[in-house]
């Protein structure tokens, strides 16, 4: 079951799985949100969209479960993108260069075509 704290809702578009995810990411949340993000991962989707236009703040840990995921991806032989980012969060993925590593898009539907 998913923990509705962190994950609002999960979609599905084909062989897409669409997380939309909500609040705060932080320490306090990310555990939560990393386990949320392995039950996803269970129905095996093409592409994995993480939508965080509804998170407003994400720290370490939290950028720290994203990594994780996208190195499940990379073994699981999925797509990984990353949709929506506030500004704040862009932010974190710019300074640390990880906007190099994800797939980041404005959009879902960037993400998906």
């Amino acid at each position: 079951m998913i923990d509705n704290s962190v994950v609002r809702e999960v979609r599905r578009k084909d062989k897409t799985l669409i997380v939309d995810a909500v609040g705060d990411i932080d320490l306090s949340r990310s555990q939560t949100f990393q386990q949320s993000l392995l039950v996803v991962l269970n129905e095996k989707p093409d592409l994995l969209i993480i939508n965080l236009a509804a998170v407003p703040y994400m720290d370490s840990s939290g950028v720290a479960s994203l990594v994780k995921l996208l190195s499940r991806s990379r073994k699981g032989g999925f797509k990984l993108a990353l949709v929506g980012l506030q500004d704040r969060v862009r932010s974190v993925f710019e300074i640390t260069r990880l906007d190099n590593v994800f797939e980041i898009y404005d959009t879902e539907e960037e993400a998906m075509a």
